[in-house]
């Protein structure tokens, strides 16, 4: 082009810039152990985030505005809990807000210059429902590695006489993994008739989810089955094997 008089051109890779500019601040910033009081301070808005394990990185993840990082680091802070092979306070967590996103994508990018071992791996997934509880778990994935721990202490207090509705809803709520029971029809969330007509005698304290599970199934009649997979329990009027779970306890005739 020939050259016109007051005029240039610029071109500038301001996606590179950004993900240099984050790596950078990576580099730079210290981690924080990822617990929940950590966690508070940090704000409900996007931007990029590492977890590291023993200081190594493991996780890459972005949040956008409607589920920010403190949501997201939250999460993740409850899913590292009672897991076998996995010591909570060796996961900590570097958080970068930033206030403006390009079209990039940041998360692959940062994903392959870190190259983490949990991205992909099923590390921070939903309870994927009762259409995948047969699913055999891949050895490599997350869960695999870290299974949760029913034989971990639980902060719980319970009543030593209830429902069964009544124990079985207070353990979901205080477990940092999926406990997913039946209900009364599919998709409903009306608890199971035989969990409202059903009274639990727990023994003394601490409690264990295997201790707790295997005190409502005595409670229950029969044809009920508790099991463990990698990442969540699930108690079901059955009788069923899954290729990667374990039976807690079962009531038989």
């Amino acid at each position: 082009m020939a050259t016109v008089l007051g005029f240039a051109e610029l071109e500038f890779d301001l996606a590179k810039a950004l993900l240099s500019s984050i790596i950078d601040v990576f580099k730079t910033m210290s981690s924080a152990p990822l617990l929940p009081a950590n966690v508070q301070g940090i704000p409900e808005d996007q931007g990029v985030y590492q977890l590291l394990l023993n200081g190594k990185t493991v996780y890459i993840g972005k949040t956008d505005a409607e589920a920010g990082l403190n949501q997201r680091l939250k999460r993740h802070s409850y899913s590292i809990q009672h897991r076998k092979n996995l010591d909570p306070n060796q996961v900590s967590f570097k958080a970068v807000r930033l206030f403006v996103f390009t079209p990039m994508d940041l998360e692959t990018q940062l994903i392959k210059t870190y190259e983490p071992a949990w991205n992909y791996s099923g590390f921070g997934s939903n309870d994927p429902g009762r259409n995948r509880d047969k699913t055999e778990f891949k050895e490599e994935g997350f869960d695999s590695q870290y299974p949760i721990d029913i034989d971990r202490e639980l902060e719980i207090e319970l009543p030593k006489q209830a429902k069964v509705s009544e124990i079985a809803v207070k353990l979901r709520i205080a477990l940092p993994y999926t406990f997913r029971f039946q209900m009364k029809a599919p998709k409903s969330r009306v608890i199971h008739p035989d969990f409202e007509a059903a009274q639990v005698n727990l023994p003394d304290g601490p409690y264990t989810t295997r201790i707790v599970i295997q005190s409502i199934l005595r409670a229950l009649p029969a044809g009920w089955q508790a099991t463990a997979l990698p990442s969540r329990v699930i108690l079901y009027k059955e009788t069923a094997t899954y290729p990667s779970g374990s039976v807690i306890a079962a009531t038989v005739a």
